[in-house]
This record gives C-alpha cells, sequence and structure tokens, in this order.
C-alpha cells in the first residue's frame, strides 16, 4: 500500500527525481532544548525529490525498507495515508533525556501530534542519549500538513519557524531542477 501510495505521490509531482542538489541539513528545521538537539525532516516527495539523489535514493529505500511498519502504525492510528516526517534527536549532553511523544506540528493553523512512531535507531527505546549520540524515527501524522507552506515544529515550549527558509530553498531548488530536467539528455 504504501509503495503504492508513493508511486501515486510521484505521479503527481511533476519535479522529477534525481536532479536535485539540496542536502539534508539544508532543509532540515533544527530545535534545541540545551540538552537536546531535535531535527525534522518531512519526507513528502514534493520535498525529498530536490535533495541530492542520493540522499533522495537512501531516504526513499528507508521508507521502503519500513513500509510494512508503516502501514501497521498507520492503521492503529486510524489512517491509510500518513504524512511521514523524519525526527532525530541528538544528544548534547552526557545522559541527556528525550520525550519523543513532545512533538509537534502546527500547519495551516492547526496542532498535529504524531499518531505514530517508527523507531530506526536501536537506541530509541532507552529515551536517553550520550553527548553527540542519535536517535531517528519517522513520525506519523494526520494528513493535513502541508509541506508547501509555512509550519511550525515545536519540542518542549521550543519552537522553530525555520521551515519558511526551507521553503524559499526548496521554491528555488523546484526551478533549477526543473530547468536541469529539459537540458538533460534523455
Amino acid at each position: 500500500m504504501i509503495v503504492a501510495l508513493l508511486l501515486c505521490l510521484i505521479a503527481q509531482d511533476t519535479v522529477p527525481a534525481r536532479y536535485g542538489t539540496l542536502r539534508r541539513d539544508d532543509i532540515v528545521v533544527r530545535l534545541a532544548t540545551g540538552t537536546i538537539e531535535v531535527q525534522v525532516l518531512p519526507l513528502d516527495e514534493q520535498v525529498i525529490r530536490l535533495l541530492a539523489p542520493d540522499t533522495y535514493r537512501s531516504l526513499t529505500q528507508l521508507e521502503q525498507s519500513r513500509a510494512a511498519e508503516i502501514t501497521e502504525a498507520a492503521a492503529r492510528g486510524g489512517t491509510e495515508n500518513p504524512t511521514l516526517v523524519m525526527v532525530t534527536f541528538l544528544g548534547v549532553v552526557p545522559q541527556a533525556r528525550f520525550n519523543p511523544e513532545d512533538m509537534t506540528i502546527t500547519s495551516r493553523g492547526r496542532l498535529f501530534r504524531p499518531i505514530g512512531i517508527v523507531p530506526l535507531s536501536p537506541t530509541w527505546s532507552s529515551f536517553q542519549l550520550d553527548a553527540r549520540q542519535q536517535a531517528a524515527a519517522i513520525y506519523l501524522f494526520e494528513p493535513g500538513i502541508s509541506v508547501r507552506e509555512q509550519l511550525t515544529v515545536s519540542y518542549q515550549g521550543q519552537s522553530s519557524d525555520a521551515w519558511s527558509h526551507s521553503l524559499r530553498l526548496l521554491d528555488q531548488e523546484r526551478a533549477r531542477v526543473k530547468a536541469r530536467a529539459l537540458v538533460a539528455p534523455p
């Protein structure tokens, strides 16, 4: 089902894959609490198609490899078409604790809480990180988050509107990708 959904989304997006040059770090939203840094990256095709080909390929493969877990988590959350977001917690200090449920996204004036989480790191379930250690997961949200508009990421009282900067970069890259695709050999 997830693969069919991805193919449907690919067909809807007019930007071809493999022409992007953005790095993940160019567009990820960052928040810091003093003990934890949180990095948030929407996994929407409209976003990841604009990343460098190797990054696009690895994120697509990651989603495909976790498709069964994502489908199960979506069903438990009561939706067939969740919005997927990759969230990474990084320890800034030793024994830094994190609470995965405290992360929210506000889009179009609506607050979204995770309806499911698919852990990617073995350290996830400890909810604690050493300095420079990380734990990543794919978060599932109800449909309705728009990655083509401003959104706010919040975690434990901290908020970031950095997506507005990412939107500008994505729009610029979208135009460049369309131009590259026109002049590329078939």
